[in-house]
């Protein structure tokens, strides 16, 4: 009976390993050292006793050495010469020699092998966290494909083939997306936490920088092979986002390479990302040379890059120019604003041979009558002068501005009283 519980201990052991792909050492280490802390808590002390496991054998063997003695001090680790004759029916045995024998699984009594079993599961469960936290923070920026399990309203649930979890949560997905059971996707492993010191939490994200630049890595072999680098990358999920590139070799066109012929490469990208806009342009050190790339297709006529770094880059075109520069929202220009690292504002280009620009205000004029974080809104939307807010219909500089109606309302009525004067 003894030697079937420790079989069916080992096999039980053996089905995880092979399961878990737990490693052979660390396989052997662990039944050992659960069975040594058994003996711990049975007998109070290790010294005395040798485990011996032979996993592919699917034996576990447990002696106890025993120091022959006159007199027993500690039953645990003695015995009288007596007692082993007794024991063994051998008489060759003397004063001061080691007596061993082999140590039955039913000395731990029930509760014991109970808590053996336990112990085995739950050393064999610790292995199996750092093991998943180890591969998958290993794995770390890389693109991760699997199956959706769940969904809840902060994040979605997938599960990799071992059935370990993955999660994305509702900041980590692109706007306006929904998934539901058994739907494919794809995310990069950003990071992965030991929640609460114990399980691995391991977190995917469809809204980083990171992600779309493994996407151009996997549609562009160019990229993959080192013929084009992306320099850098900024995105407004859901919106639109910009891809700088450069090539090191003159006979490759980066932007046409990622683009691909009919936009072949770039459209399974864009659909990856739900129709999210993607600008490839092409890199240069150059700050102003990149800020007209990225302002692209609004034509610049000048651009001011300040004397303080820290300063905002002032981009000047003309009123044409200047929806097509700022984009939908302010996206475009923000977006240009991440891409060199510096805030951008757009000023319409005042001409001096027009009539109407001669009879204009500049808004900085108004800051007795309009506050000047208001001004500043306005002139970021690329509205300079008072004729050039005047001519934008009210709830359309509201939203590009981000005011509100009200103080809008105020500010039309302070430039049209100035005109009326």
């Amino acid at each position: 009976m003894e030697k079937e519980n420790v079989v069916t201990l080992i096999d039980a052991f053996k089905d995880f390993k092979e399961e878990k792909n737990i490693d052979r050492p660390v396989m052997m280490g662990v039944l050992k050292d659960v069975f040594l802390t058994q003996i711990a808590k049975t007998y109070g002390s290790v010294d005395n006793f040798d485990v011996i496991v032979n996993v592919d054998k699917g034996t576990c063997e447990i002696y106890q050495n025993f120091e022959i003695v006159e007199e027993v001090e500690d039953p645990a680790s003695q015995m009288t010469l007596e007692q082993v004759v007794e024991e063994t029916g051998e008489d060759d045995y003397e004063i001061g020699d080691t007596y061993t024998k082999a140590l039955s699984l039913k000395t731990f009594g029930r509760r014991g092998i109970l808590n053996i079993r336990q112990n085995l599961q739950g050393r064999i469960m610790d292995i199996e966290k750092a093991n998943v936290f180890k591969k998958y923070s290993e794995k770390v920026g890389e693109i991760f494909t699997g199956e959706v399990y769940q969904t809840w309203s902060k994040e979605v649930l997938i599960l990799d083939e071992d059935g370990n979890e993955l999660h994305i949560p509702r900041e980590e997905q692109i706007p306006g997306e929904h998934f539901k059971k058994n739907d494919t996707v794809r995310a990069i492993i950003k990071k992965v936490d030991m929640k609460n010191n114990t399980t691995p939490y391991i977190t995917l994200s469809r809204t980083s920088n990171e992600f779309l630049e493994r996407l151009f890595e996997q549609e562009v072999p160019e990229i993959l092979d080192g013929l084009i680098t992306i320099k850098k990358v900024v995105r407004i999920p859901g919106e639109r986002a910009k891809v700088a590139v450069e090539s090191y070799d003159e006979r490759i066109d980066p932007i046409g390479a990622c683009i691909g012929v009919k936009g072949g490469r770039i459209i399974g990208i864009v659909r990856e990302l739900r129709n999210e806009n993607i600008d490839v342009i092409q890199w240069s050190n150059n700050q102003q040379i990149l800020i007209q790339r990225a302002l692209s297709p609004a034509r610049i006529t000048s651009i001011d890059m300040g004397s303080d770094p820290n300063e905002k880059v002032k981009v000047f075109m003309q009123p044409e120019e200047v929806k097509k520069g700022v984009g939908r929202g302010g996206c475009n220009i923000h977006l240009a604003g991440m891409l060199v690292g510096r805030e951008i504002e757009v000023w319409r280009q005042v001409e001096d041979t027009q009539k109407d620009d001669e009879e204009d205000v500049l808004l900085s004029e108004f800051t007795n009558e309009i506050d000047a974080w208001v001004i500043e809104r306005l002139q970021a939307i690329g509205c300079d002068t008072a004729k050039s807010v005047l001519s934008l219909d009210p709830a359309d500089v509201a939203k590009r501005a981000d005011l509100e109606d009200e103080t809008v309302e105020e500010v039309f009525a302070i430039l049209k009283a100035e005109f009326e004067d």
